[in-house]
């Protein structure tokens, strides 16, 4: 789509609208193809308005494809350009002349339908149908191509691809192949494919369809019609290009409607169906599994709170201040990992917006661990969204760094602890991750750095759960730096 989204670009003679107007045409021929049992191909005017070179290819799903080598970006082929000049310039669908033998074992009839739009010819798109099979068409397949015709001379006259076509996510869209109903101006069944007839069965109608009203016969097979979606008299009656979805007896069948115009009014419309009943049934198992994983995180984490505030009422009975200290210190580890639970407790995905969650716990880190004497904090950088795996110990270790400042960096004086954070890309492609823990207090001790319980922590969970490493050094002006790096690759 490179090519085509250049090309597009570049043409200067574009109006408003038309950029955006092929675009839709090739996110929708994909169903013109399966229609026709062709090839199609866009042809777009070169730069210098020389010829035409190929911007877009689409092979059918319903039958051979015609071209096994893709030309997309190439210069049109001398024998078919005088046909795609033509339709360019009548503005009028061309066919050869005659059976075109581009090989020894192939014929092929080939269609030239310029797309038009206020008046201005845009593009034109060539159809490429084998012609080499003896047999006689089937009445599905008359009647398929017949409506690729009708579809293409819209385009013509610029009233398709609509603007108001569903241009959401494509999940569960129904597809030529998945059943086609044809209809007349007054909404009754010319013709059903088969797939079409035995969707239609599923949600519980035995009879034929043909010659049928498809929204009387819609309006009967719905149970619960309080659920009706608002827009399914419009989709039945193939008044408007919508899609819709309906649902009984535990059937769900999407359905959408291509109406049918000429330069003066509509004249039928197509409407294809698709049973997405265990697509559904599968979004629903993951909505479910969603809701159930959500759950347990919000029950861990009043499991932790519950944990923390006993450990907070314990501490309270201890005479030992070293014994009340190890408590209190073991009370805000459970705290930290509890935040973290909280925070995947409140969306879907398994990552952690990890600069809301930090933002909260970087200023109760330092609160708490300096009740008398005032700190300041500020953050740098952004983490982004992390991993829930990487999400728990780094929260750990940033609390108990921030800590250790705190207590030992800034002990008994005012000051200021810093947190950066840089996110970058490893040599590998990997995201990467720096984070750094700075602090304006005394500094290092001479020697090495005595190593408590919390340190033993710290050291373990960047080691082994992050697969990083940690440094200590003095930091310029005073105080002292902290830097880890760390690759972001899940260990799920």
């Amino acid at each position: 789509m490179a090519i085509f989204g250049d090309m597009i670009r570049e043409r200067s003679g574009l109006g408003p609208g038309d950029a955006e107007w092929l675009h839709l045409l090739v996110g929708d021929w994909q169903m013109i193809a399966d229609l026709s049992f062709a090839d199609m191909v866009l042809w777009f005017p070169t730069p210098e308005d020389d010829g035409f070179v190929a911007i877009a290819h689409v092979r059918p799903s319903t039958s051979h494809t015609m071209f096994h080598a893709d030309f997309v970006g190439e210069q049109i082929q001398p024998e078919l350009e005088p046909l795609v000049e033509l339709a360019w310039k009548s503005q009028n669908i061309e066919r050869s002349q005659e059976t075109k033998i581009w090989n020894a074992d192939m014929a092929m009839r080939v269609e030239a339908i310029p797309m038009v739009r206020n008046g201005v010819t845009l593009a034109v798109i060539t159809t490429h149908m084998d012609l080499s099979s003896s047999r006689m068409p089937s009445r599905l397949e008359l009647t398929y191509r017949q409506c690729a015709f009708d579809i293409l001379k819209m385009g013509t006259l610029g009233l398709w691809p609509d603007f108001a076509s569903p241009t959401g996510s494509r999940r569960g869209a129904p597809r030529v192949g998945d059943g086609l109903l044809r209809l007349d101006v007054d909404g009754i069944v010319q013709y059903a494919s088969p797939n079409g007839v035995s969707a239609f069965r599923r949600l519980g109608d035995g009879e034929s369809l043909e010659g049928r009203s498809l929204a009387e016969l819609t309006t009967r097979l719905l149970k619960d019609r309080r659920m009706v979606d608002e827009s399914l008299p419009l989709v039945v009656t193939g008044r408007m290009p919508w899609r819709t979805e309906i649902e009984s007896r535990g059937v769900s069948l999407s359905l959408r409607a291509i109406p049918l115009r000429d330069s003066t009014e509509r004249f039928g419309a197509l409407v294809l169906c698709r049973d997405v009943s265990e697509l559904r049934r599968r979004e629903q198992e993951l909505v479910t599994k969603d809701a159930t994983i959500r759950e347990i995180h919000h029950r861990v984490k009043n499991n932790l709170q519950t944990v923390a505030a006993l450990l907070r009422m314990q501490s309270r009975r201890m005479h030992s201040e070293e014994g009340k200290l190890g408590l209190e210190q073991a009370m805000r580890r459970v705290a930290t990992i509890a935040l973290v639970h909280e925070t995947l407790s409140q969306g879907l995905a398994q990552n952690v917006d990890f600069d809301e969650l930090i933002d909260r716990q970087f200023r109760l880190s330092a609160e708490v661990a300096s009740p008398s004497q005032r700190v300041r904090t500020e953050r740098e950088g952004a983490f982004g969204e992390l991993p829930s795996d990487f999400a728990t110990p780094l929260a750990l270790v940033i609390n108990e760094l921030v800590t250790n400042a705190v207590e030992h960096g800034l002990q008994d004086r005012e000051g200021t602890v810093w947190l950066m954070a840089n996110r970058f890309k490893t040599a590998a492609g990997d995201d990467g991750l720096t984070v750094k823990i700075a602090d304006d207090g005394v500094g290092l001790p001479e020697g090495t750095i005595a190593e408590g319980l919390g340190l033993q922590i710290v050291r373990t969970l960047v080691t082994s759960e992050l697969g990083g490493t940690i440094d200590w050094s003095p930091r310029e002006g005073g105080g002292t730096v902290v830097e880890m790096q760390m690759t972001l690759i899940s260990r799920n």
